[in-house]
């Protein structure tokens, strides 16, 4: 008889959150076994070859619905379109970064040649960028980002008029290019109340998760007072899942179906969208975030009881017309100490 692998020894074998893997199930990636006096999912061999599959694509940043198209072909071809189109991709970024590069330089010229300690020059210079400024809010770049560099001239070459050209379209290519680059997440700020929380406690592979949001479901449609939203968040420690729901103030676990209250202390938090199951994009939306929160006026606060959380945004439409579900991840923080 063929050996089967509880959900979490698969986790721990090869990195990846329980959470990922039934997303992967769910995207028809992957099948587990299932029986009635069973609780895990196991997995056979079959599964596992898959899975090992699954997790080189994503290395490669092969897309959830790319990985799609290839499990359903019986030959390479559709993964070596996909490999194909990723290396082009690739060529441009790279085209890009050249061409960021040179615009870099172009500035570093321009403010050599200027004199910082003369209030003529800086003001010239306020003017100029006032004008690129207009201009770019009343028109979309329309140049070659791949057009010559116009080249370095002296201040004495260079008029006026000329230099305001030169100055416009480097700015405009340097709009094109950023946009073109744009990786990093969306980034919004929101502040969470204090409240009282249900807590699942820590999911144990098995129907800890599940048996939580039966009960909290129930328990939603009899709630009142609570009037703030999201009401749910999900976190990790150590690959296990933790649920939180907000209950009333007055909620003991004698009418919480047992379940443990804690005090939610609240606080501002940074949040951006990402993909529900995703480990990869997840981690990446995370970085971004954590670069985002480097360079604005607030700072990481991640103490205890104060963690990065998610929230899942799960309906059938946005299923329908995404492929996939989204998540929310809150990352917490603090304004900024001088």
């Amino acid at each position: 008889m063929e050996e089967l692998i509880k959900i979490r020894e698969v986790s721990l074998m090869y990195d990846v959150s329980a959470r990922t893997l039934r997303y992967y199930e769910d995207m028809g990636l992957i099948d587990s076994i299932r029986s009635e006096d069973y609780a895990y999912r196991m997995y056979d061999d079959a599964a596992i070859k898959r899975l090992e599959q699954i997790l080189i694509l994503r290395k490669l940043n092969v897309s959830i619905k790319d990985i799609q198209r290839i499990f359903v072909t019986t030959d390479s071809s559709v993964v070596l379109e996909i490999l194909v189109k990723k290396t082009q991709s690739i060529d441009d970024e790279v085209a890009l970064l050249h061409e960021l590069k040179d615009i870099i330089q172009q500035f570093i010229h321009q403010i050599e040649l200027l004199n910082f300690t003369d209030p003529a020059d800086v003001k010239l210079l306020y003017e100029r960028a006032k004008e690129i400024e207009c201009k770019l809010a009343e028109k979309e770049y329309q140049g070659n980002p791949g057009s010559p560099n116009p080249g370095r001239q002296s201040a004495e070459q260079v008029n006026e008029a000329e230099a305001v050209k030169v100055t416009e379209n480097t700015a405009q290519r340097l709009n094109y290019v950023n946009e073109k680059l744009k990786r990093g997440p969306e980034v919004r700020i929101v502040e969470l109340p204090k409240c009282r929380m249900a807590t699942s406690g820590y999911d144990t592979f098995d129907q800890t998760l599940g048996n939580f949001d039966k009960w909290w479901q129930d328990y939603d449609k009899k709630r009142k007072g609570i009037s703030f939203s999201p009401l749910d968040f999900l976190w990790f420690e150590d690959g296990y899942g933790v649920w939180w729901m907000a209950v009333e103030n007055d909620a003991v676990s004698e009418n919480t179906g047992g379940y443990d209250i804690i005090d939610f202390e609240g606080g501002i938090y940074a949040a951006a969208i990402s993909v529900d199951g995703d480990d990869d994009i997840n981690g990446r939306v995370y970085e971004g975030i954590k670069k985002w929160i480097e360079t604005s006026g607030f700072e990481l606060d991640e103490r205890k009881g104060h963690r990065t959380m998610c929230h899942m945004i799960i309906t059938d439409n946005i299923k329908k017309g995404l492929g996939y579900d989204q998540l929310d991840i809150y990352v917490p923080i603090k304004l900024k100490t001088v």
